[in-house]
């Protein structure tokens, strides 16, 4: 089977969206049809099940998946050893919030190209909850994120900066927060959480410990879209002081001092264990741990 329609399914299998997976790979819905369907025939079996609003991996699909991870290690493997003897090669593919792209990664990746110009690397930003899941999917070797509270024993991460949780408002709009006299009013004052992620798994965690129903006025997807909106005037959000410090919107909000203090991130370099092995990885972990 041809590598490339390996990958491309690999991708499918992580993402279940035959759009998203066609914009990120480079190729037409349409053409990711086709591979997908002649995988299928190959295989013998249908490896999705497909509906207007749903995209999920068969019985059959799962077990093709294991093979497809199977050979496409194989193949980078086979790859390293037909290189040239102290000469990196290939590819390595990351993921990363924007505001890591463009604050923790420049340093890294200047140090790796200068040490490996061979290696071709292949960067994807979006939203932080999902970098973990890109890792346990394989569809990225090493990806920037904050370290969860529970790591799995399949992961290993790298430390590289901590920074804190901080409550923003409105800058411009002071009546967003409900005051009362004992300080903010958390049920009337609207709120704008992350749908997903560690930075959700700290709020949850906060309102179950106060035991009150937050107003929430909506919930998205990355921080830089929390910063965004509360710049705007729709609520107060909860962000990293380091994707704050760093965003254009940050002239349009303030932090709260008179907020409650959550949990920080750790934020880090994070890959699987077994990737170490990965010469381009091992080379990554090592520039890293010295930028």
């Amino acid at each position: 089977m041809d590598i490339r329609n390996l990958r491309l399914f690999r991708h499918l299998s992580g993402t279940l969206h035959f759009a998203r997976t066609a914009r990120a790979c480079y190729i037409t819905p349409s053409a990711l049809t086709r591979v997908i369907q002649r995988l299928e025939a190959e295989v013998g079996e249908p490896l999705f099940v497909r509906n207007n609003r749903s995209v999920e991996l068969t019985a059959a699909g799962m077990s093709f998946k294991r093979y497809a991870d199977d050979v496409l290690e194989r193949w980078e493997n086979l790859h390293d050893e037909l290189s040239a003897e102290n000469r990196l090669e290939g590819k390595l593919s990351l993921y990363c919030s924007v505001t890591a792209a463009y604050d923790i990664l420049p340093k890294i990746i200047a140090g790796y190209r200068k040490a490996h110009p061979g290696v071709g690397i292949h960067l994807e930003t979006g939203d932080p909850a999902k970098a973990v899941h890109k890792l346990i999917n394989q569809d990225a070797d090493a990806v920037i994120t904050a370290r969860p509270d529970t790591l799995s024993a399949t992961l290993a991460f790298k430390p590289l900066y901590e920074t804190p949780l901080v409550f923003i408002a409105p800058k411009n709009l002071p009546d967003i927060v409900v005051q009362t006299r004992d300080g903010i009013d958390w049920e009337k004052s609207p709120l704008i959480i992350p749908d997903r992620g560690l930075s959700r798994e700290r709020i949850d965690q906060w309102f179950a410990m106060e035991n009150f129903i937050p107003r929430i006025y909506s919930q998205v997807a990355g921080n830089e879209a929390i910063i965004v909106m509360v710049g705007l005037g729709f609520g107060i959000g909860l962000v990293p002081r380091l994707v704050l410090e760093k965003n254009p919107f940050l002239s349009q909000v303030r932090i709260l001092d008179n907020a409650p203090e959550l949990p920080g991130f750790i934020v880090g370099l994070c890959t699987r264990k077994q990737s170490l092995v990965n010469p381009r990885v091992k080379a990554l972990w090592q520039i890293a741990g010295g930028s």
